[in-house]
């Protein structure tokens, strides 16, 4: 009797934990790099992209997605983690900002964190088999310094490298490097994977590579439930790069293959299409197309495998292209995204609601049944409450953004950027020559894609308003308009709720540690407005080269610049007398 018992509780069991593992869904994280809205046809772009259309026809479209930071290496971190990049404990975070007493400074200088509270590790503890292909860019010898050491350790390629068996040797050795790293990370499964991004001499685009090892994966656990973090390296560089690419498909990650298996649609029948449909091979639509056709041929093995329907796929891209660096939504931080999940998304919604990427792990742990560890931050909210029609009660009512020295807030119709250098950034930027300014003022401290927003006349005033419906390419900053002192009012104080919840410093919003009040550098501000910025190249006129500054008369809107920072210090002040914070930005 006791053995027919024990063997109904099991059988039961048994069942109820079937049943239970066919309601979660599959999970593809589709996440590509360097992409705007224009570039996919069913955003309205003038491109050659059927199979994301078709997953915008069968799913669901997000016309107001962002991201949380626009350069590669914050983004991902907050999309494997749910968290904001400012919000890393990550050893090499902590090193560069020091403790919580100074102001973050996220960009480059994150990483995923040792003790694993990340996507693939806590679904992977809740029954998924979770992998990872493609490009990465979160590593950290400071956090993880045994895989820098000894004979399996990380090799230093040099950047003039010649191809040939030795550098494809270290190429070979440095992927299963990274693939162990993942695996240590939390991931139950890693393969072709780029540990950065492409590197000489095999800086080529090969989405045939990161695809093969997508299908592998799948087909392995058709059974499911799985989840897929698949990165694709394109659409980084310029479409002559892309395009360059098309004509070598045999080198790879780790180096020239023999061949490939043809798992997409071979190179050359693509470019006939694209011509075909009216477009120019030699275009963006190249790379736009072999994007889109990697996508088609996952779609294809779920269709086949009889998984199609309870499998959610989720497009998106890191950040946008021309923007990046800055915290811009055109270009920027604003991305395309498109979720297709026949079991749980309707055909044909279009979701117009502020989401950022920081929401998909919270998502992912909700479809997915996962109990994260009480440790584990996530600054994000679960997307299902949107998956029914595109809206939901009481959605929130702004975004907040950041990158380097800038932070954001972003409502469906304003932008309001704040841009606060810590006080070292300070006595640098006032002892750099004026060819040195865009350096020392870039957001992230570089030059290149440090930047690129630089074309926008506002990208270096320390306060941007911007009216997104009437001025979508933010030329027009409206933040030292005297009839618009009430909505930076309101924006501040939306932005002064963020960084309470951030923790750190930042300007006259949240004074301490290395924070400092704005309005120290306006003379550097209008020098650097003269300059001329391409990329790297900074062209200075020959009327600063002779006298080192720019107009002495200052225009109206300097003259309400400084009246508002004045007030803004004022306040400040005040609100440390009373010990009131929240007054801070009235």
């Amino acid at each position: 009797m006791k053995c027919y018992v024990l063997y109904l509780v099991l059988f039961c069991w048994a069942v109820l934990s079937n049943v239970v593992r066919a309601e979660r869904p599959n999970i593809i994280m589709f996440l590509i790099d360097d992409q705007n809205p224009s570039s996919i046809a069913a955003f309205g772009g003038d491109t050659y992209t059927p199979n994301l259309d078709r997953m915008a026809a069968e799913g669901m479209k997000f016309t107001r997605a962002y991201v949380s930071s626009s350069v590669c290496t914050p983004s991902r971190y907050s999309f494997l983690t749910g968290r904001f990049a400012g919000n890393s404990h990550s050893r090499l975070y902590r090193e560069a900002m020091g403790g919580q007493e100074n102001q973050g400074l996220p960009h480059f200088n994150v990483a995923l964190e040792h003790d694993n509270m990340n996507v693939g590790n806590v679904l992977r503890e809740a029954g998924y088999t979770t992998g990872f292909v493609g490009k990465f860019h979160l590593t950290s010898r400071l956090d993880f310094p045994e895989f820098y050491e000894g004979q399996d350790g990380w090799i230093d390629i040099a950047k003039d490298a010649k191809p040939g068996p030795r550098t494809a040797a270290q190429f070979k050795h440095n992927e299963r490097w990274i693939c162990r790293y993942l695996k240590t990370l939390g991931f139950s499964w890693a393969k072709n994977v780029y540990p950065e991004n492409l590197h000489q001499p095999y800086s080529i685009h090969n989405p045939e590579w990161t695809t093969v090892a997508a299908l592998e994966f799948i087909e392995a656990n058709r059974e499911g439930p799985f989840y897929l973090h698949l990165c694709s390296t394109l659409l980084h560089g310029p479409d002559r790069a892309w395009r360059k690419s098309m004509d070598q498909p045999q080198i790879t990650g780790v180096g020239e293959v023999d061949n490939l298996p043809e798992v997409m649609t071979p190179r050359g029948e693509l470019l006939r299409t694209i011509a075909e449909k009216g477009f120019d091979p030699d275009s963006h639509v190249a790379g736009e197309a072999w994007i889109d056709d990697s996508v088609g041929a996952i779609l294809r093995k779920l269709k086949e495998l009889g998984i199609d329907d309870n499998t959610l796929v989720i497009f998106a891209p890191d950040h946008g292209r021309e923007g990046k660096g800055s915290v811009f939504s055109h270009g920027s931080c604003q991305v395309p995204m498109i979720m297709r999940w026949p079991n749980g998304i309707p055909a044909g919604q279009v979701c117009g609601e502020l989401v950022q990427n920081i929401d998909l792990v919270p998502t992912f742990f909700d479809l997915g049944k996962a109990e994260k560890p009480e440790s584990y931050r996530v600054d994000g909210q679960s997307l299902t409450p949107l998956f029914k029609n595109g809206r939901a009660a009481d959605w929130r009512d702004h975004l907040y953004l950041e990158m380097g020295s800038a932070r954001a807030t972003v409502t469906k119709e304003w932008s309001y950027i704040a841009v606060r250098y810590t006080k070292d950034q300070i006595a640098s930027i006032k002892e750099a020559s004026p060819k040195n300014l865009p350096r020392a003022m870039s957001y992230i401290g570089r030059l290149g894609i440090g930047v690129r927003g630089a074309d926008r006349p506002g990208f270096f005033d320390e306060d941007q308003l911007y009216h997104l419906t009437n001025d979508p390419k933010e030329k027009n900053n409206l933040a030292y308009k005297n009839n618009h002192a009430a909505r930076i009012k309101e924006m501040q104080g939306l932005m002064q709720q963020d960084l309470r919840a951030i923790g750190r410093p930042f300007g006259e919003f949240i004074p301490g540690g290395n924070a400092a009040k704005p309005g120290q550098i306006n003379e550097q501000i209008r020098i650097v407005k003269q300059l001329e910025i391409k990329g790297k190249t900074v062209t200075v006129p020959q009327v600063l080269n002779r006298n080192s500054e720019v107009d002495e008369e200052p225009v109206a809107d300097d003259k309400a610049k400084r009246k508002l920072q004045r007030e803004t210090r004022r306040k400040a002040r005040q609100g440390a007398r009373t010990g009131d914070q929240t007054n801070v930005d009235q």
